[in-house]
């Protein structure tokens, strides 16, 4: 089974950083901007990570390409592509690149969802979250990419179920 966990708009957070990752040993982990820690910092390491616009370490690259258990990964903040209004310049990138799950954060608003051969994915914030009162983060499971879960989580681990959310690459 694939895992990887999602997490965005951590804004200056350290041991909540820290905490999630050990609560999830041994699983694949994206930053997707907005950390406010240097690029090289002890919490970030071993994390996939972007440059958000709050970021102003100039050593974070603006996206990244992941491939991973036959998924494709583009990972960005989302500033620069508009995300609090249209979702539209995220998947025109996401198709000149090859990707199918797009990982970004900017709004601070959790939440999955598919869109043809697409899936989006913002983890919401673990500082300071919108829509909701949870501060959010997100792990994704499969074994197939005939059905990929994304499991919410709150900065405690308990799970948001509400938010719970399957898609399909068939």
């Amino acid at each position: 089974m694939y895992e990887v966990l999602v997490i965005s708009d951590s804004h200056g957070l350290k041991e909540e950083i820290t905490e999630i990752k050990n609560r999830h040993p041994n699983i694949k982990m994206i930053h997707c901007g907005d950390s406010e820690l240097e690029y090289p910092s002890s919490e970030l390491y071993g994390m996939y990570k972007v440059r958000g616009n709050c970021d102003f370490d100039s050593r974070y690259p603006v996206e990244e390409i992941i491939s991973i258990g036959g998924l494709t990964f583009f990972v960005t903040h989302g500033h620069l592509f508009q995300v609090k209004s249209t979702l539209l310049k995220l998947s025109y990138r996401a198709k000149e690149i090859g990707a199918n799950v797009i990982c970004f954060g900017h709004s601070h608003i959790a939440g999955a969802e598919q869109i043809e051969e697409q899936l989006f994915i913002n983890p919401g914030s673990i500082r300071l979250p919108r829509n909701r009162h949870e501060k959010t983060y997100a792990i994704l499971k499969w074994e197939s990419t005939d059905q990929i879960n994304v499991q919410f989580y709150s900065l405690d681990g308990s799970e948001v179920k509400e938010l719970i959310y399957t898609a399909s690459f068939k």
